[in-house]
């Protein structure tokens, strides 16, 4: 293949060097996936207002994001076993995103370590925070989040309990990935994928293994993880979370209005509207559909931010224009990441920043920070 041009590109690439069982586990939605389609398709429903004969030099993308300056304002979203796309994956994706001066989100389900990751970044990257039973562990995480100098915390609110997501149900996919001869033949089917595995100690989930209770091999991790994700979750452990990382707070996994004035009360500094990226509740509206009536709700008591369903710069144009601060792409960097390591995270990121960059020109803006509604064609 020539060099990608676009995320589909990249999706098409990253399909053809990933095993099955991955590649499925980051491209599946729940249920029927119609949530996760209408994440990308309503994008498509909002049109753009094309302005001539307007000054469209010296432009700008450089904005911040709760108060820290990025390059644009796209961050990488907090995706897990991102290291079973290409070996060290975590650690890849968080050098692509310091180079390009965007932020990198890592998962608590990460292979790659906290620490792993810290040892290879000069800049704090961000800590996404899932909240578990066992507290003890959680504010270990939260202290090895603090010692690597993380700069915010991204608590996700969404997955009290897992949503069901057929393809990994039909490949047997579990964690850890346990190797029937069909998942052995899947990744014999994809020898550059196997060499590059062969060469990493990273297989399994760092930031666990070692680290939880009774969690001291990967064999344990499986009932961990089935038995630690806490469905009890409140606003009340908010607080609690808040007062343990004492820095900059971010709430992701808001799709309603209600649940975003209550985030406001809580004293975080942003909100993410998303659905999980389609992956929790099928049936859901789009978070793009969601954005201004949660903007209508929080007004700017709350920095407010995208996550789900972004496949190029326009769509994060779109989602400036309807009232967010910052966007977040998972799936994009995460195709970029399985068809080429780290140059492919590079890629996409480079993609997105084009597309974004051409598409204001000829919105007839120069600053990011000036887009607004004015850039939508209220014709719709």
């Amino acid at each position: 293949m020539a060099t990608p041009l676009t995320i589909e590109d990249l999706k098409k690439l990253a399909q053809r060097r990933v095993p099955k069982m991955f590649f499925d586990y980051a491209d599946s939605g729940a249920w029927t996936e119609s949530t996760y389609r209408a994440n990308e398709s309503d994008f498509s429903q909002i049109k753009l207002r094309q302005r001539v004969l307007v000054d469209m030099s010296n432009r700008s993308l450089e904005t911040t994001m709760i108060g820290q300056k990025v390059s644009m304002p796209v961050a990488l979203a907090p995706t897990g076993m991102t290291g079973m796309q290409h070996a060290d994956g975590e650690m890849l994706a968080a050098r692509a995103a310091e180079e390009f001066g965007v932020p990198f989100t890592l998962s608590t389900m990460s292979i790659c370590s906290i620490e792993d990751v810290a040892s290879v970044t000069t800049r704090p990257f961000w800590f996404q925070l899932y909240v578990m039973r066992d507290r003890d562990f959680v504010l270990d995480l939260i202290r090895r989040a603090k010692a690597a100098k993380c700069s915010a915390l991204v608590l996700t609110a969404d997955l009290q309990i897992l949503g069901q997501r057929h393809k990994d149900l039909r490949n047997g996919l579990s964690a850890p990935p346990k190797f029937t001869p069909k998942h052995l033949w899947q990744m014999a089917m994809r020898p550059f994928w196997c060499l590059d595995m062969l060469q990493t100690k990273r297989r399994y989930f760092g930031n666990i293994v070692g680290h939880a209770k009774n969690v001291a091999n990967v064999a344990s991790v499986s009932t961990f993880a089935h038995e630690q994700f806490d469905p009890q979750l409140s606003w009340s452990d908010v607080a609690w979370i808040k007062e343990q990382w004492g820095g900059p707070l971010i709430i992701k996994g808001i799709l309603d209005p209600e649940d975003a004035r209550a985030a406001v009360d809580t004293g975080a500094d942003a909100i993410i509207v998303s659905n999980h990226g389609g992956r929790q509740l099928d049936g859901a509206p789009s978070s793009i559909s969601m954005l201004p009536k949660i903007i209508d709700a929080v007004g700017d008591r709350i920095e407010v931010h995208l996550d789900g369903g972004i496949r190029s710069g326009q769509d994060v144009l779109k989602a400036l224009a309807l009232g967010a601060k910052g966007t977040y792409i998972g799936r994009p960097f995460l195709y970029g990441l399985g068809a080429m390591g780290k140059e492919g995270v590079t890629l996409a990121l480079g993609i997105i920043r084009k597309e974004m960059d051409i598409t204001m020109a000829l919105c007839g803006k120069r600053d990011i920070n000036d887009v607004n509604s004015s850039i939508i064609d209220g014709r719709q």
